[in-house]
């Protein structure tokens, strides 16, 4: 686990996150064509409790979960 400053909303905060977790979510700012701090300001800003290294992991996690349902659902699973 690794500590990372970003800036969100203008002001310099920390996540620790797992390299995988930082990864996953670097390619999902990529995919989205939105900056890592906009998407991280995104999350920040939608959370309802916790910490923001938490509220990451969790996006990370329903993001992924959600591309696998699409996935099945068009594979007609």
């Amino acid at each position: 686990m690794v500590k990372r400053s970003i800036v969100v909303s203008g002001h310099k905060t920390s996540v620790s996150l797992e390299d995988a977790f930082w990864h996953a979510l670097k390619d999902i700012a990529r995919e989205r064509e939105q900056s890592l701090r906009s998407l991280v300001a995104e999350i920040d800003g939608g959370r309802r409790g916790g910490n923001l290294s938490s509220a990451v992991r969790l996006f990370v996690l329903d993001h992924y979960r959600r591309r696998a349902g699409a996935a099945l659902s068009v594979a007609g699973v």
